[in-house]
């Protein structure tokens, strides 16, 4: 009626082909020829003249017995507080401008539908403590009972109602106030709640999203979550998630007063670089422990490094990469010379000699420090008379004379008059 009534004045309108009434008496046979693939079969009949919608095929073939009629869905019924739900899905998101595969963890409140949501690079028992005591915090409770499917990080064997839930994460989920319930495996309508959730994630929250870093899509997540997911109504509520939090707020279990702490414990040896390996990644140690023995307890944003009771580093924890390093220049200082001593013309007293002090700075021009050679100098103007002393000084600098040995030569030549009578008066000078 609304094509008709859109359809300009006169026009006349398009009859529709009638439809086939009856289905073919060789239906059986061309199901069996399509290896039971309806669509094959509606292309089958399309080639023999025979054109029919998807709709009054799938009749036929319930009519004539063919295909057993859709069974009738159960539906799930939750009081308030009475159950939680938790499950993980990788998802492909663009983070720093590289596409990469995260790993998305959701849980939701059975009851009133409330989401939470964060991501990480991998998904091990260490991230989902950290993301179970997140969830807790964000809901501001837990409820007795965690449904998860049958996956490792916190089952240690079995499935179902056999499985045996990991000590450690049992423990940990003890300490919030719940307890790991797996369903039976290939029955994941039983968590239906976070099943549904993660298509409506991958619809709503990434298309057209990118992300700086893990904090930046966790951030913008748990906003999503706050402003989209669960103040959206919901027809099977007939409200917000967040208003139907409001009724299930009370029956939930209160969180201790001190959360469970997350991190772990490893042992490592300090290489001769001065680093340590966690994860991939490398963190600088300051150096006089190269070679020794620490403990590296690993926190959700950053790692400690212990030596014998006592911290001696920390480093924001790289999540978002392998291979990476983190240094701390006061770790590793950069090796300084140890400031020369005083300048030797300095040091050494010339006395009321400017000729001696311009000879000590050529000679240390000539030779660099020289202070041996320095040394030297001031035990000959010590030693021999200042005038023959100052003449030799005066020779040497003229001709560019900085050996020592020749230098007290020309001294001795100097001052060969005044100390040896090497000629007797009135003898000539081969008397001997």
């Amino acid at each position: 009626m609304r094509r008709v009534l859109r359809a300009p004045e006169g026009a006349v309108p398009v009859r529709r082909r009638p439809s086939v009434d009856r289905a073919p008496p060789d239906l059986g046979a061309t199901l069996e020829r399509a290896c039971g693939n309806a669509m094959r079969v509606r292309e089958l009949l399309a080639a023999d003249g025979t054109h029919v919608s998807y709709s009054t095929l799938t009749r036929w073939l319930r009519e004539a017995g063919l295909r057993a009629p859709p069974a009738r869905a159960g539906e799930y019924v939750f009081a308030p507080g009475c159950e939680m739900q938790h499950d993980t899905s990788p998802h492909r998101v663009t983070i720093g401008g590289h596409v990469v595969t995260a790993q998305c963890a959701g849980l939701v409140l059975a009851y009133s539908r409330r989401l939470f949501i964060a991501y990480s690079p991998r998904f091990t028992r260490f991230e989902a403590k950290h993301f179970l005591r997140e969830s807790a915090v964000f809901m501001d409770g837990t409820c007795p009972r965690c449904v998860i499917d049958n996956t490792h990080v916190v089952l240690a064997s079995g499935s179902g109602s056999e499985a045996v839930i990991a000590p450690e994460m049992a423990a940990f989920a003890r300490t919030l106030g719940f307890g790991f319930v797996a369903h039976r495996i290939g029955h994941p309508d039983r968590k239906g709640r976070i099943e549904r959730v993660f298509a409506y994630i991958e619809g709503h929250f990434l298309p057209g999203r990118t992300f700086r870093d893990y904090a930046d899509l966790n951030a913008q997540a748990r906003l999503w979550c706050e402003t989209v997911a669960n103040a959206t109504p919901k027809r099977v509520l007939g409200m917000s998630a967040e208003a139907a939090y409001v009724l299930e707020k009370p029956h939930l279990i209160p969180l201790p007063a001190v959360l469970p702490p997350v991190y772990e414990v490893v042992e490592r040896t300090v290489d001769l670089s001065g680093f340590i390996s966690l994860d991939a990644n490398r963190y600088s140690v300051p150096e006089r422990l190269c070679g020794q023995p620490v403990t590296v307890y690993k926190h959700p944003e950053r790692i400690a490094v212990h030596h014998r009771g006592a911290v001696v580093a920390e480093h924001a924890r790289l999540i978002d990469c392998r291979q990476g390093t983190v240094r701390d220049p006061a770790h590793h200082p950069t090796p300084v010379r140890k400031a020369r001593a005083a300048a030797p013309e300095d040091t050494f007293p010339w006395g009321d000699a400017p000729l001696v002090h311009e000879y000590a700075q050529a000679l240390r021009r000539h030779t660099g420090q020289g202070r041996r050679r320095l040394r030297r100098l001031q035990e000959l103007q010590r030693t021999y008379p200042a005038a023959p002393f100052q003449a030799a000084i005066r020779q040497a600098l003229a001709f560019g004379l900085f050996d020592m040995a020749r230098l007290e030569a020309l001294i001795l030549k100097q001052v060969a008059g005044d100390f040896f009578a090497l000629e007797a008066p009135g003898e000539p000078p081969d008397a001997f």
